[in-house]
């Protein structure tokens, strides 16, 4: 972004919010103007993303009280290109060209431009520059880092901490992450150390891009390093002790903010992405929270009722009550016994009932099953099932 850019918006029109708006109330604005507008929600609408840019670009100057107060007094300077003269200048209007101003043909003195510090010290924070014209390289975070584990259908309910080996980039050791041999780079003059270069984007503001020369590092190598051939970064690897959390489903992917690959210069960390998978268990299986499983139960069981022990994952079993007439199939619910939830509760555990039928009979138990057929021979199970499909 421009310095001619910066002074001609209006960032408090742009969020919709008076100038004397408080942190709370510009914050408000802008998260409700970034639901509206942001990409997501608006795919393939390019009027929605570049509204979207300018509503970061906004809240990123006014949401930070340092830049806040030197655009309020730069904009108080300057207004929308017109230079405001201060007490002693005369009566007239200074109406200097924001590009030439900039370009160095203006020199702020009291008697003819109302203000006597130099320009650098308005927009000192803004552009990374004092008003002694050096240049502070910005930091810059480290990158993000994906991963994956594999665990077993326990440890995934219950949560568990595993090893994980990462490759990552991270400042190099030979060069200290300068990508200098001699340890001394020098700030790019593309960018001038703010790994940044602005683009026009039409609409009457700018978007950036990483510099082309320096990557985005902000600094060029005059004798690159002969390991990270002057990108400051090397690969490495680490082992790191990663918990994931109770309750974790096959599939899922879980953030861990911080642990991704160092960052250069100060900055801060990336994050790390872990992807988890989850192995199948012999008995359980898993529905959202609940967990499932299915009993089988003998034919007098379900016909008379009675009580069946069932198992629990990790814990003693519990004993379900069959009601007399118990159905093949019918599922049962035994509360709190599945899966761990995000508030700490547990979901149940659904309870699947199975009809047996013994592939072997003895001869006693067969005498009384032929007895059974004899006292049941009069009913007929299939008669309400036809009378359905002649009458349909």
């Amino acid at each position: 972004m421009s310095t001619k850019d910066f002074i001609e918006k209006d960032y408090y029109k742009v969020l919709g919010v008076p100038k004397d708006a408080t942190e709370a109330e510009i914050k408000k604005a802008y998260r409700k103007l970034a639901r509206e507008f942001h990409p997501d929600a608006n795919k393939g609408n390019a009027k929605a993303e570049e509204r979207f840019k300018e509503i970061s670009e906004a809240n990123d100057v006014l949401g930070d009280p340092k830049k806040r107060k030197e655009y309020d007094e730069a904009r108080a300077l300057f207004g929308n290109g017109g230079f405001r003269p201060g007490p002693g200048a005369g009566g007239g209007s200074f109406n200097f060209d924001l590009g030439d101003l900039f370009g160095g043909g203006a020199q702020g003195g009291q008697g003819a431009g109302g203000f006597g510090g130099g320009i650098g010290d308005v927009f000192g924070g803004l552009f990374n520059r004092g008003s002694s014209g050096t240049t502070r390289v910005q930091p810059r975070r480290g990158q993000d880092i994906e991963s994956e584990v594999t665990l077993s259908f326990t440890e995934a309910i219950e949560g568990a901490t595993v090893p994980l080996r990462m490759s990552s980039q991270s400042p190099c050791k030979a060069c200290s992450g300068t990508g200098d041999a001699n340890g001394t780079p020098r700030v790019c003059p593309t960018c001038v150390g703010t790994g940044q270069v602005a683009r026009g984007s039409g609409g009457g503001f700018s978007l950036t891009d990483p510099c082309p020369d320096c990557k985005g590092r902000g600094l060029i190598a005059e004798n690159p390093c002969d390991i990270c051939k002057g990108s400051g970064r090397a690969k490495s690897s680490r082992t790191m002790q990663v918990r994931i959390p109770a309750g974790v489903a096959d599939g899922q992917r879980i953030r861990l903010r911080g642990k991704g690959a160092p960052g250069e210069r100060g900055g801060p960390a990336g994050d790390l992405y872990v992807v988890v998978h989850v192995d199948t268990h012999p008995v359980f299986g898993r529905k959202d929270d609940n967990l499932t499983v299915t009993v089988p139960v003998t034919y007098p069981e379900a016909a008379l009722g009675g009580e069946v022990r069932v198992p629990t994952l990790g814990g003693p079993p519990v004993t379900l009550k069959l009601p007399p007439g118990t159905p093949n199939g019918r599922t049962m619910r035994a509360r709190g016994k599945g899966a761990v939830r995000k508030d700490g509760t547990r979901g149940d555990l659904l309870i699947t009932v199975e009809v047996s039928v013994p592939k072997d009979l003895s001869g006693k138990a067969r005498d009384a099953l032929e007895a059974y057929r004899e006292a049941t021979a009069g009913e007929d199970p299939r008669a309400e099932l036809f009378q359905a499909a002649k009458g349909a």
